[in-house]
């Protein structure tokens, strides 16, 4: 294999000088000013955070793909000493807390009634200083509920539904949501190559690097509302740590079927297995351990990120998870460790948002991450106003939403805000392996990838791979010291 340009050196090199960004969206406006003092050239990429953007779609908290910029993300703490890793542990892993009150002890009408005035609080104080603000509605249970407070706090809010692909169906209930609480509403159809040159133009003022499967997604969403003059953004992202998350069977099953094996990348090749999305994720769920199976989408296993970069990163990448090895040990349940799995998901979910919106200029707010409404919503809901009977989540934000409404499409199936990779693939293959070529010094093995499986880039599961390829490689090269960018190569 061809040599990185990377030392091949100890997994985790001690940095005398960090930067330490603060994240957490329930800690308010993340400051990316320090940023802008950091040299930022290909010396100081850091390779095991590729690697995890590569395996996990994420750069693994504290690190950033800098090796000198820690992410103080929810849950760490700064570290004590010059030597000392930020160290891990989420508050609220707890299923239960003490203050809670009994089921029988406070009635669903004051809940109901507490529940939306904290939320249009919230939601006045994140947007104080927004004069145009959108709303990422998917259409789901989240959004209509955050949509409901909306309409009393900010009826000047227009709603945007992203539609990524032909399994979506939330749009017609984003709509209908929108219309009856008498919000405007717009639609964004997903264009790959639009959504690509609007990333690529971007590239040079993002502050950090993520491959979130919404990156290009809401790159694309933040180029279109700046476009008709929106000056932010409310997403309706951070409840779920609060109510909690419980596991539906399938999720127990593909968990099972995580067995951290190693698979020939040959098998993956045979032409009745390359054809079969079911197929390859099964084989690649396989290859990952339980705990990053959680993670979404198709990815890159060890194996092919050893290939891609010429060495053995991969083993880096999964001590990685050592962080959170007290507070896995610690769940109580597989709801308590799917609880932690999304803390940590921040890194990709919150991210996304965090840097589109920083490259356009505009001001994002979480109003489920306000701390007044998530403080009570864990300590002083009953347990079956989070969680009810057989796993419904959710339960008291379902009873907010009937409130207002029927019953929606999204309670059949849900899906908004994908990303069409498999339109991207076709679209923008030519322009992807120039990067990979051109970034051979950093990824030597990624355009021998994107040749070997060029024929299989119509499934998914290949697709997503590419995806992951077309984000991560122009943020790199943009960075690279009397390199001349990304210009040279949009369309």
């Amino acid at each position: 294999m061809n040599t990185s340009i990377f030392e091949q050196s100890e997994c985790e090199p001690i940095v005398m000088s960090e930067t330490h960004l603060h994240t957490s969206p329930y800690a308010g406006a993340v400051d990316f000013s320090p940023l802008d003092r950091h040299i930022a050239n290909g010396a100081s990429i850091d390779p095991i955070s590729l690697a995890d953007l590569l395996r996990n779609a994420f750069v693994y908290p504290p690190h950033t793909i800098y090796r000198d910029v820690k992410n103080i993300a929810t849950g760490f703490a700064l570290p004590q000493g010059l030597n000392d890793e930020p160290r891990f542990h989420f508050a609220h892993l707890s299923t239960s807390s003490a203050s809670r009150p009994a089921s029988n002890a406070v009635s669903d009408e004051a809940l109901l009634n507490t529940y939306h005035e904290l939320l249009v609080r919230a939601v006045h104080r994140c947007t104080a200083d927004i004069k145009s603000p959108w709303l990422l509605q998917s259409g789901g249970k989240d959004s209509t509920s955050l949509a409901i407070a909306i309409a009393d706090a900010r009826p000047d809010t227009t709603c945007v539904t992203y539609l990524g692909g032909k399994e979506e169906n939330e749009v017609e209930s984003a709509r209908f949501v929108a219309n009856r609480l008498g919000l405007r509403h717009e639609g964004l159809v997903c264009d790959p190559g639009r959504a690509y040159d609007r990333y690529l133009a971007m590239v040079p003022r993002i502050p950090l690097l993520t491959a979130d499967f919404a990156t290009l997604s809401c790159a694309d969403l933040a180029a279109e509302i700046g476009e008709h003059h929106g000056d932010g953004i409310m997403d309706a992202l951070g409840v779920d740590p609060y109510f909690g998350s419980p596991l539906g069977l399938k999720q127990h099953l593909i968990g099972f079927m995580a067995r951290d094996a190693r698979i020939p990348g040959a098998l993956l090749k045979k032409p009745f297995i390359n054809r079969s999305f079911k197929l390859c994720y099964a084989l690649g769920t396989l290859q990952m351990n339980p705990f990053e199976r959680h993670f979404p989408g198709s990815r890159f296993s060890d194996g092919e990120v050893d290939e891609l970069f010429g060495w053995n990163v991969s083993k880096c990448s999964r001590k990685r998870m050592e962080a959170f090895h007290d507070d896995m040990e610690a769940a109580e349940s597989a709801e308590a460790l799917h609880r932690m799995v999304l803390v940590v998901l921040e890194a990709a979910g919150f991210a996304k948002g965090m840097y589109t919106a920083k490259a356009m200029g505009l001001k994002l707010a979480y109003p489920y991450c306000d701390v007044p409404f998530c403080e009570w919503v864990f300590n002083s809901l009953p347990n079956d106003r989070l969680i009810g009977p057989g796993g419904v989540n959710k339960v008291l934000m379902r009873r907010y939403i009937a409130q207002r409404f029927d019953k929606l499409p999204y309670v059949q199936n849900k899906g908004s805000f994908r990303f069409d990779v498999l339109g991207l693939a076709k679209q923008r293959y030519e322009q992807v392996h120039a990067f990979a070529l051109l970034a051979q010094g950093l990824l030597p093995g990624a355009s021998k990838w994107l040749e070997e499986h060029r024929h299989c880039l119509d499934n998914k599961f290949f697709a997503s791979k590419f995806y992951l390829l077309a984000v991560t490689l122009p943020w790199l090269l943009s960075r690279l010291r009397g390199h001349e960018g990304v210009s040279s190569l949009t369309t």
